[in-house]
């Protein structure tokens, strides 16, 4: 016979008694009844499993001398559910201590033997822990839970303002074009290229926060297509002479750069590499790109600049919201996202300082890789 108390509050802990004699159930419920506590009980393994497929139990109390199914059996099917496997089991049992029987039980997982006459006592001192316990695993499971659903909603509300917000900083750009072509005075000019330019790193700002969006989320869709590294890095670098004319960038490419990747996303990882290579490099030493198509199977890519990385920065060089940027008015996601996008292409970014005094960021891509499945 199962027997429950109707109604319990949502936050009792249970404990299971497994008895064969009803005597015995009857003694240990008076003896572990307490507020915050709710005592099952069931006569036999069969029932005892029925309850532990339902409820969630802080702790098993086992006797070992049953008919049918004896404790060590039970303990032992416990363990070979997933449900099931990781609640303690304490055995109690009338016999004579036998090193071949408790041999027996520890190997079926219990975490204790207690012998009959119980001391109430060592009985209330043994489920204390064990409640204790449960009740800060699911204090824990309650908090990761609630964190979780915070995350979410967060980068949900990210993806959301940061697509908004392209609208109206579109329009500023258009207005602040408007008065750069428009105006003769010297000084609104000035003024429209300064909008400009803030726009622009908005701009980018604001990719950046979606993407890092995507990535959180799993939704970030790489798509592949043939292409030829070096025009890609080619026009990379003219974008940058162009943005920051007083930039050294010299560009070295050697062997095959045709392979199969996604452009827009490569366009990015090479950009950010080399704009972060102008932005901390020595402005009397030029940022060196070089591309290595000699391998059959991989391209590599190096990017280095003059002057080395604090300890401190290249233990989380890849780590969102960590690196110089954050604290120089980026948003500290860049080297995160080169590092998601080579890794969806099957790559991997490495950061270190040389004993010359450079910087080096350099990775590896198959040429082609199998294309992903389909969500």
């Amino acid at each position: 016979m199962i027997t429950t108390p109707h109604e319990p509050p949502c936050d009792d802990v249970n404990l299971l008694v497994v008895d064969d004699v009803q005597q015995n159930l009857i003694a240990m419920q008076a003896l572990l009844d307490r507020p915050g506590i709710r005592v099952l009980t069931a006569r036999s393994g069969p029932e005892a499993l029925e309850l532990l497929l339902t409820q969630d139990i802080a702790l098993a109390l086992l006797d070992v001398q049953m008919p049918e199914m004896d404790g060590f059996e039970l303990a032992e099917l416990m363990r070979g559910a997933e449900r099931t496997r990781g609640v303690p089991i304490i055995f109690l049992t009338a016999a004579q201590r036998d090193g071949q029987r408790l041999f027996r039980g520890y190997e079926a997982g219990a975490v204790d033997f207690l012998y009959k006459p119980l001391d109430p006592e060592v009985l209330h001192s043994k489920v204390k822990v064990f409640v204790e316990l449960f009740q800060q695993r699911r204090a824990l499971t309650q908090t990761v839970d609630e964190l979780q659903r915070v995350i979410a909603l967060n980068e949900a509300m990210v993806a959301v303002l940061t697509h908004d917000l392209r609208t109206p900083l579109q329009a500023m750009m258009a207005g602040a074009d408007l008065i750069r072509r428009k105006s003769g005075d010297e000084g609104a000019r000035h003024a429209a290229d300064g909008i400009r330019s803030s726009g622009q790193r908005m701009s980018r700002m604001i990719t950046q926060l979606l993407d890092f969006s995507r990535i959180r989320s799993g939704s970030l869709q790489i798509d592949k297509s043939p292409t030829d590294l070096g025009a890609l890095c080619h026009r990379v670098v003219d974008e940058i002479r162009q943005a920051r004319p007083d930039a050294q960038i010299e560009l070295h490419t050697d062997g095959d750069l045709q392979a199969r990747f996604d452009p827009d996303r490569l366009m990015q990882v090479i950009a950010n590499l080399v704009s972060n290579a102008v932005q901390h490099g020595s402005p009397e030493e030029p940022v060196t790109l070089r591309l290595d198509g000699t391998q059959a199977d991989l391209i590599g890519v190096e990017v280095s600049n003059a002057g080395t990385l604090p300890p401190a920065v290249r233990e989380r060089l890849f780590e969102p919201f960590r690196t110089s940027s954050a604290s120089s008015g980026g948003l500290g996601l860049g080297l995160y996202i080169v590092a998601q996008f080579l890794e969806a292409h099957g790559g991997q970014v490495d950061g270190r300082s040389t004993e010359e005094g450079r910087t080096v960021f350099s990775f590896s891509l198959p040429r082609d890789m199998p294309m992903p499945a389909a969500d």
